[in-house]
């Protein structure tokens, strides 16, 4: 996946970064919870650090994440340049497709989720 700029964000580059399910439930969840970070979403989606920071480093090649370094952690949320039409598919699936992100939510065990 190449590097992109959000303003650039094609649909066909969209949609192929959300094609894996990994990524899908990622941007679902921080939609949902606003900021995560690899160690939630480790407990959330249970799989593995490397796997998370993988798919996290993906999206951010996609520009649709952006991450910030808190310490130790680096913390992901949706990238706030979105293109309207790209943020509005993301709420809207979050929103109507609870069963799909509900699970690993309720697996989310950092302390201001």
């Amino acid at each position: 996946m190449e590097l992109m700029s959000t303003c650039l964000l094609s649909p066909l580059t969209f949609f192929k970064c959300l094609s894996e399910d990994t990524r899908l439930k990622t941007l679902l969840m921080l939609s949902v919870k606003g900021e995560l970070c690899v160690c939630d979403l480790t407990d959330a989606l249970q799989l593995s650090q490397p796997k998370i920071s993988r798919h996290l480093a993906d999206l951010r090649k996609c520009g649709l994440v952006l991450d910030t370094r808190k310490g130790k952690w680096v913390y992901y949320k949706l990238h706030p340049e979105l293109p309207s039409w790209a943020l509005e598919v993301i709420t809207n699936t979050a929103a109507h497709n609870g069963e799909y992100i509900n699970g690993p939510l309720a697996k989310l065990t950092c302390a201001d989720c």
